[in-house]
């Protein structure tokens, strides 16, 4: 069996899951200052209700990282940065604790000027002043040569809890992007790992030994304690759990609009010919990119529990949230309410939802009825609204699959796949709002559950081979070692796969999850007077994000 965790804003789903479809599936309320507390109660009630099962496998999907971003809760980072001459590292400043190290490695990974000892030693010191205990480290060019990050980490010593060197987090040569994304992920490191810690030990007093895999952006998984290095790669992990629910239940072979409803947001996501767009070089993160792959998704507040209100004598509809609606046991009517005002949906207490939109109709000047029409109304138009936004957006610049890029590729929605608690409630006004066949799968209030379980692992690495200098380095996963100068882009192919496929083995994964595919491939000449001294090569292998197996069940329309 196969377990998922889907830790939501709202709701906490879980499931058992296995090749003959969902044995058990939970859902529980999120307690949003203890999310521990949420993943004990949704296990807890899901193996009452299963019974004795062998699990074989945990994935679990969390929220944690990204609302501290959002909500400002991380950690204050020290980040240092050396980027040598031809670029302003101050244009990149981030947080209040930067410092810029003078110092130099080339395009080729030739150390020009090792980093500067005193102004390291500065910059320890006034962090240390300033209470830091994480830090981040970057240099310019680091995935060619590595040392100067290395040296930075090693100097830092005692002073830091924990360091992230950006080498470690992409083979990319984009530096900016680099120093990002290893300043969020120090941020959130302290806060990921009390809960991944907190989610371990919970685990072993259900007497679960199974191994225990968190969700990244991209849609694949990546085992519990490789994500306390990384745990910047778990943002957005909920969205991307969505859209494999939706691969994993089924089965998409058109341009297609994708909508998880929850109680408090409504995630979107695109599919171009069946299968889920990415973005290839990173989202942005308060406005930042980064280099977290990951699927093209869009998040709205929006949901079942999102707050009604009048603006302008006009009815509207979230984003803010206010606890449950008043059907179940909420102060303020939310949109549920207006679904079981208009008829809809029969969600537990009806006549608090009539109370609720009668005294808001009231303030309006609208009759109750009335009131709630025009609430889904406004609803839909907002859902409307947003993906068109998306799909104007997606169709500005080159599309980006999972698998491939598509030349020229122009999406056009053919149908809308609607998942999440509210879905059922949703789909005829969405079919009617976009004159599209609209379907919501078996099992869809739990998709994302679903999405998490079967979810594969999947790894990324960059090779990169200077055949001069006889020198290979792979930096996501710390190779770094020598080449002949006889060295073919054939051979570094072959030795990407290798190399992938031992990292994944060393991770405790099954090899059977994933196939090693490469993804880009090159082969420069570097010439010296007259002739060609060597060959610059590089070599992008993947293990794609997919899921283990599908279900049946299709959607039902």
């Amino acid at each position: 069996m196969y377990l998922g965790l889907d830790v939501g804003g709202t709701h906490t789903d879980a499931v058992l899951v296995n090749e003959k479809g969902v044995a058990a599936s939970v859902k529980v309320v999120t307690d949003r200052d203890n999310l521990l507390n949420s993943v004990n109660a949704a296990i807890e009630e899901l193996l009452a209700r299963a019974g004795a099962v062998e699990i074989t496998r945990i994935n679990l999907s969390t929220t944690l990282s990204t609302n501290a971003i959002i909500e400002g809760k991380t950690e204050e980072v020290g980040t240092l940065v050396s980027a040598g001459p031809g670029i302003d590292a101050a244009r990149f400043e981030i947080g209040r604790n930067f410092h810029i190290i003078d110092g130099s490695v080339d395009h080729r990974g030739t150390e020009i000027k090792g980093p500067d000892r005193r102004q390291v030693e500065k910059a320890i010191e006034d962090c240390r002043k300033s209470g830091i205990k994480v830090f981040a480290v970057a240099a310019k060019f680091s995935t060619r040569n590595p040392s100067h990050e290395n040296l930075l980490k090693d100097l830092l010593g005692q002073n830091a809890d924990f360091v992230t060197p950006g080498h470690r987090l992409s083979g990319q040569l984009n530096f900016p992007r680099r120093i990002t994304t290893a300043y969020f992920n120090s941020a959130v490191w302290r806060i990921f790992n009390g809960f991944a810690d907190a989610v371990e030990k919970g685990l072993g007093s259900f007497g679960k030994t199974a191994q225990v895999n968190i969700l990244k952006a991209d849609g694949g998984t990546m085992p519990l304690a490789m994500a306390k290095q990384v745990p910047v790669e778990s943002i957005l992990s909920g969205p991307a759990a969505s859209v494999m629910g939706i691969v994993a239940l089924c089965d998409i072979r058109e341009d297609s609009v994708i909508l998880d409803i929850g109680g408090t947001t409504t995630d979107i996501a695109v599919f171009a010919d069946g299968a889920p767009l990415i973005e290839p070089e990173g989202i942005s993160l308060e406005g930042r990119p980064t280099l977290v792959r990951a699927l093209k998704t869009k998040s709205i507040g929006l949901g079942g529990d999102s707050l009604l209100g009048v603006k302008g004598g006009a009815v509207t509809v979230g984003p803010e949230r206010k606890g449950p609606p008043m059907a179940d046991g909420g102060s303020e009517p939310a949109l549920l309410d207006a679904f079981n005002v208009a008829g809809k949906t029969e969600y537990r207490d009806r006549a608090a939802s009539e109370r609720g939109i009668a005294s808001l109709a009231g303030k309006a000047g609208m009759g109750t009825a009335e009131f709630a029409a025009a609430a889904l109304r406004c609803a839909i138009d907002t859902i409307q609204k947003e993906i068109g936004l998306l799909i104007e957006e997606i169709n500005e610049k080159p599309v980006y699959t999972v698998h491939e890029m598509l030349e020229g590729k122009t999406v056009t929605p053919r149908a809308l796949y609607v998942m999440g608690g509210p879905a059922g409630a949703f789909a005829d006004m969405l079919s009617e709002a976009f004159s599209l066949p609209v379907a919501v799968p078996d099992n869809y209030a739990v998709a994302n559950a679903i999405g998490a379980a079967l979810a594969r692992t999947t790894i990324e690495i960059e090779l990169f081979a200077d055949t001069e200098r006889r020198k290979l380095v792979i930096p996501g996963i710390d190779v770094n070692t020598s080449c002949e100068r006889e060295y073919s882009l054939v051979q570094a192919r072959q030795d990407a796969v290798a190399y992938l496929m031992d990292h994944f083995k060393t991770l405790g994964v099954d090899s059977r999850e994933g196939e090693a595919e490469i993804v880009e491939a090159s082969s420069f000449n570097m010439v010296g007077g007259f002739y060609t001294t060597g060959k610059n090569i590089r070599v992008k292998c993947q293990i794609k994000p997919g899921v283990l197996f599908k279900l049946n069940g299709g959607g039902k329309s």
